[in-house]
Order: structure tokens, then sequence, then C-alpha cells
């Protein structure tokens, strides 16, 4: 047969057959959809939160009492500055603060403006501050989520903070800090440490907790043992396991896609049952014709792979597109809201775009993989069998 014959009959084959594959490519747009959606999440979560963590303080310590985190002694500070290999020691100040009726909250977080600050993102943060004028006056850095939510409630240039000594302190919004950092710093204000310190309520001399740099990674264990030896009650946390606690907690979110999947895979398979039984059954005929017309055996089983190869790669191709386009500029509407978890604000957040291709691949492969075999296979078995046999 010539390629020209073989391509004609392959497209008039489709077109005859356009109302039974056409249910068949839904489903599969539907199936590489979420899927894809679901990859594109993670990964583009996993890129944000990779590069917040690299601009992140490589130790935290703060204090425990019964088990619970209580106010540091602002005084630790000068003793973590006495052991070699720690840099860039800065206390911070900062505890959530609810709106009344306490139905949603910002993180408020204390910074030293005058001090060089070792968390990375602070410090670039504060580099682009007119600090001149910020520090005219009672000012505050808001999140996107935090203007959002002030302006609903017609705080659109200030906000008056209830202390715990009953008092108000009446705070301006000075600037609104960039949409890319919606992942971490979406509900979060930051203010000067003093005026923080009054409005969650601590005392002179208490810090929430102390951060610092150690820059060569293989101290990391000696100064954790140098600083439990200072205090009992003194919890190191370094950024290594803060990685893994982020790890951990969106490798638990993403077990609940796993219903999901199991969904999906039920589904595929009564696909593949379809398509496995339409060959038995319809085409039992159709292949044994074509061979009465003197098709050889691999002449078959190429325009069916032809054919089943037509539909895996349209589906693909539009299933990935499609999620692209949900995530990446809808922004995962309802996915993002099971990955992010409950939402204290609403976050105008996007993803960045990352795709692995490597997870790709294998998605497509192992979609790919068992519809061509659910189909050649029985298409083999019938294309062997006598002409006449496979014909009544």
């Amino acid at each position: 047969m010539t390629n020209n014959a073989f391509w004609h009959f392959l497209t008039l084959q489709l077109f005859k057959e356009r109302t039974k594959h056409f249910s068949v490519i839904i489903i599969s747009i539907m199936l590489i959809t979420l899927v894809s959606s679901v990859l594109f999440i993670s990964s583009s979560i996993r890129f944000s939160l990779e590069k917040t963590l690299n601009v992140q303080p490589d130790f935290v310590v703060s204090r425990l009492q019964g088990g619970r985190v209580a106010p540091t002694p602002l005084v630790w500070s000068d003793e973590l500055l006495e052991i070699y290999g720690i840099t860039q020691v800065t206390p911070r100040i900062y505890g959530r603060y609810y709106f009344t009726p306490k139905e949603k909250s910002f993180l408020i977080i204390g910074v030293d403006f005058m001090e060089e600050s070792s968390h990375k993102l602070l410090q670039k943060l504060i580099e682009t501050t007119d600090i001149k004028a910020f520090l005219k006056g009672k000012q505050m850095l808001v999140g996107n989520g935090v203007k959002s939510y002030l302006n609903a409630h017609f705080y659109t240039k200030n906000y008056h903070f209830l202390t715990p000594s009953g008092t108000f302190e009446e705070v301006n919004i000075f600037h609104v800090l960039p949409q890319q950092s919606n992942l971490l710093a979406n509900d979060m204000i930051i203010m000067p440490i003093d005026l923080a310190r009054k409005i969650l309520g601590y005392k002179a001399g208490e810090v929430s907790d102390i951060i610092f740099n150690v820059p060569n990674p293989q101290e990391w264990d000696m100064i954790t043992d140098k600083l439990l030896s200072l205090h009992y009650d003194l919890q190191v946390v370094n950024k290594k396991e803060v990685r893994k606690s982020y790890e951990n907690l969106y490798n638990y979110k993403g077990g609940l896609f796993l219903m999901l999947f199991i969904i999906v895979l039920g589904t595929f398979a009564l696909i593949l049952y379809q398509r496995y039984h339409m060959v038995y059954s319809s085409q039992r005929r159709h292949i044994g014709l074509l061979r009465a017309l003197g098709w050889s055996v691999n002449d078959v089983l190429k325009l069916k792979f032809m054919e089943t190869l037509v539909i895996i790669i349209s589906s693909f191709i539009i299933g990935v597109f499609i999620a692209y386009i949900y995530v990446f500029i809808l922004g995962a509407p309802l996915l993002k809201e099971i990955f992010l978890g409950g939402e204290n604000l609403k976050n105008h957040l996007f993803f960045v775009p990352v795709i692995d291709f490597s997870i790709l691949a294998s998605i497509f492969l192992i979609y790919a993989l068992p519809f061509v075999a659910a189909i050649l296979i029985p298409v083999w078995r019938v294309s062997i069998t006598d002409p006449k046999e496979a014909m009544l």
C-alpha cells in the first residue's frame, strides 16, 4: 500500500468514527488537565518556596516555657554575638493581630530599620524604602491581602490598632509590598520594632525571637550544640528544618489528591476497557475485511496505531494547554485553595510558570502506553486470524 493511500484512508477512518473518538478525547483531556494542573501547582509552589527559603536567615532562636513559645530575652542577642561564626544577629518582634470580630488576622513584624537585617528579603526591602520618610511618623508596609481587606472596611490610608493596654495606635499605610511576595507576605504588616512591641504587648527587653546567619554550613551542627548549652529553655531552628517542614506540609496536602488520582485511574481504566471491547465487537469485521482486501498484519497494526496516536497526542496537548491556562493565567481557582489551605485574607496569588518536562514525559508515557497496548494487542489477535472467521 502506498503512503498516500494509507494516509488518505486514515483520515477517512478518523472522520467516520469521529463521534466515538470525540467522547474518548473529551474524557482524556479532562484527566490530563487535572493531573497536569496538580503538577504545575506543585512545581510552582516548590519553586517559589525554594526562592523564599534561600533568603531566610540561617537560624532562629526562641524561648520555650512549658512546651509553649514565650517572649525571648533581648540579652540573648548579646550572648549570640560572642559565639565565633555567628553574624548578622537581629531580634524580631512579630505576632498575630486579630481584626474585629476576630475572623481575620494580620501578621505584624517589627523591624529595626536602623540595623542590618539578617533576613535578606527584609534587607532588600529596607534598602528600597525611603527610611527618612518612613520614620517621620507611625508608618507600616502592608501586603496586598491586608491592603484589600482594609480598603473593604474603609481604612484606605491608616488603621487604628487596639493595644493590650486599651489604647489605640493610629498607623499610616506607607507602601504596599510587591505582589510577587504574596505567597508568604499576603497578610503581613511590617512596622518599626518599637511600634510593633507596643501593639503586640511585648515588654521592654522582650522579643519574639532572634535570627542570625552562619556563613559556613559545616559549622551549623557545632553552633547548634553551643546554643543548646546556653539555656535549657532555648529552642533552635535552622533553615534546613524549615525547608523539611514545608516539604512535609505540601507532601501531606498532595496526598489529598490521592483519592482524585484513584478516580482518574478508574476512569482511565473504563476508557481502556471501552477501546478494548470495541475491537472485539464492532471493529472485528472491519479488520477482517481489510485483511480480505489484501492488507497485511503490519498495515492493520500501523493503521490502528496511527489512529490511536492521533487521539493520544491531541488529548495530551490540549489537556496540558488547558492546565497551563488554568494554573498560570487564571490562578488555579479551587485547586489553589486545597494546596494553600484555608485563606485568612483573600490572596491574589499568581503562580510562577514552572514546568518539569521530565514529569510531563512520565505522565505522557503512563497515559499513552496502556492506551496503545489496549488497542494493538486485540487488533493483532484479530489480524492473525483467518479473515473469514474474523468477519463472522
